[in-house]
């Protein structure tokens, strides 16, 4: 008889769609996965994510596992704060989605000739991440943004009611694990070395309780190849001791050769470590952020 894993989840139609995904995964190691809904902080306030403090979006997901009533949690990588939750461990990080930014754009502000972003000036672009906000006052000081919260098929429908933003900035993973329908919008896909993704943008994090045999399992679903990205992403997050709100952005790759190489951006800095290791790319993109502001790329209007 397969072995009974509960999912500890939030509830919104993306973190479903991640927890069945990572579920499937585990059905042909003898598993029978079984989901455990999970209301957080973030999904409970209607307050600016800003404001809201680190963690909100998982501290619930995480109790459900340590008070045993679940006993693996899946999160989205990067709302995970840096530091590790006491009693948990990282157990397994899938193969990664897509790592960069969509801005999602109604027809009358699409601009083929406004830079990057493809936005027309004064455009009303809604995010709510610090990150974004930052970027877009560095890169395209023209438009301007507008404060959001809601799940990702929520903020769509407002975008195409006209509800009082003409753009929107959404992880691209996100938007199409859902699979959601964009007809009469304009996606711009972005860049993520010109337009920094968020830490560990696109990946998955499992959690388990410390020691947990389940650890054993999970070492099955487990992407080695493309942690070592992930792995010096979250490595400068941790360098700066910060949570996910944070201005922010990082994007690693790793070559041919095995090196890993880190481009991010943080506070209008802009920063490159490239190591044979994900740790030391971490360190010299840290050590490369106390320089004199960088020149940035050629991408604003």
């Amino acid at each position: 008889m397969n072995r009974v894993f509960r999912i500890a989840t939030r509830a919104s139609d993306l973190a479903l769609w991640q927890a069945r995904w990572v579920a499937e995964r585990l059905r042909p190691l003898g598993v029978d996965p079984r989901l455990v809904e999970v209301t957080t902080a973030g999904d409970a306030s209607t307050a600016p994510v800003a404001e809201l403090g680190v963690g909100v979006f998982v501290k619930a997901v995480q109790e459900a596992v340590l008070e045993g009533r679940a006993d693996l949690a899946v999160h989205s990588f990067k709302d995970l704060p840096a530091a590790p939750a006491h009693g948990l461990e990282l157990a397994a990080v899938p193969e990664r989605a897509a790592a960069h930014d969509v801005l999602l754009l109604r027809p009358p502000a699409h601009d083929p000739d406004g830079g990057m972003l493809r936005a027309a000036a004064g455009a009303r672009i809604g995010t709510g991440a610090v990150r974004r906000v930052a970027q877009l006052a560095a890169l395209r000081p023209d438009v301007a943004p507008v404060p959001l919260r809601g799940n990702v098929p929520t903020r769509v429908a407002r975008l195409r009611a006209g509800d009082a933003f003409d753009g929107l900035l959404l992880a691209a993973a996100g938007l199409d694990r859902l699979g959601l329908d964009l007809t009469g919008l304009v996606r711009v896909d972005l860049d993520p070395v010109a337009w920094l993704p968020a830490p560990a943008q696109g990946a998955l994090a499992l959690e388990i309780r410390r020691g947990d045999p389940l650890g054993d399992v999970l070492t099955d679903v487990h992407d080695v190849r493309g942690f070592a990205p992930i792995a010096a992403e979250r490595g400068l997050l941790a360098l700066l001791d910060a949570g996910c709100q944070l201005a922010l952005g990082a994007h690693a790759v790793r070559e041919p050769g095995g090196a890993v190489v880190l481009d991010a951006w943080f506070e209008g800095r802009r920063t490159r470590g490239r190591h044979p290791s994900p740790e030391g790319a971490a360190q010299l993109a840290f050590e490369g952020l106390d320089r004199p502001r960088a020149e940035r790329p050629e991408v604003a209007r």
